[in-house]
């Protein structure tokens, strides 16, 4: 059975095509689709149970960073919800709400983990973003055979893996990774906003907006804050 490595935007397998990310497919973010063509190369190699997965929060000043996993049924053909998927960054916020729940009941498994800004201080932002990744790889429920990952890579997991830059433009199973992990820290961030109003938060969802640098110049940094970023670690607003 093949195994896939990750080295960087790269792979090598043994029985698997070698191309390097697909360049032509991947040289256009603006006009990319996501599909399945990772996941049925791999479902054809004998993975049955391939999980995208990708976070969201990885650059915000607040709040936790959340990751999501999603493995879609074997052989899912690129209709109905699958068709839908979209990076999340790309997709309004009403959007994304009107995916999470038809994403959560066709897929084969999901799962979400999250890590809180006390632990990205403790730990950095690098470490708790994988973290998160294997939490919500861990809650899936079904054990994965490959994981396709937006960027991360996770020797951890000790699975075979797929990490490359955008994955979550081109791959559907990533993409509906991410759509769940982002929907899910924005309900996080709205629920910080009523604890600490002070922020917008639940406009900016804890980035490093105007309005948010704005707050923190006035009333300095809560107990959502990471500490450990600028400007919290570089200037006199603690």
């Amino acid at each position: 059975m093949p195994v896939l490595f990750c080295y960087g935007a790269l792979f090598v397998s043994c029985g698997v095509s070698t191309q390097p990310m697909c360049a032509a497919r991947a040289s256009s973010s603006a006009t990319v689709v996501p599909t399945f063509y990772e996941e049925t190369r791999l479902w054809a190699a004998g993975y049955a149970h391939v999980a995208g997965v990708d976070e969201a929060g990885r650059g915000a000043l607040a709040g936790p960073v959340v990751a999501g996993a999603v493995i879609a049924p074997t052989a899912s053909p690129l209709t109905g919800i699958w068709s839908e998927v979209r990076d999340s960054k790309l997709l309004r916020p009403a959007a994304r709400e009107a995916l999470a729940p038809s994403i959560e009941r066709e897929a084969l498994a999901w799962g979400v983990g999250i890590v809180e800004a006390a632990r990205i201080d403790e730990v950095g932002i690098a470490e708790a973003t994988k973290q998160a990744m294997l939490q919500a790889v861990t809650l899936l429920g079904i054990k994965p055979n490959f994981l396709l990952i937006d960027w991360v890579k996770l020797p951890q997991s000790g699975l075979p893996q797929l990490c490359t830059p955008k994955a979550d433009q081109r791959m559907a199973s990533v993409a509906a990774a991410s759509i769940l992990a982002k929907v899910t820290r924005d309900r996080l961030m709205d629920g910080i906003a009523l604890q600490y109003p002070h922020y917008g938060f639940g406009k900016h969802k804890g980035y490093g907006t105007a309005q948010h640098l704005a707050a923190l110049n006035i009333h300095g940094a809560c107990p959502q804050h990471r500490l450990s970023f600028a400007p919290m670690a570089h200037s006199s607003i603690l």
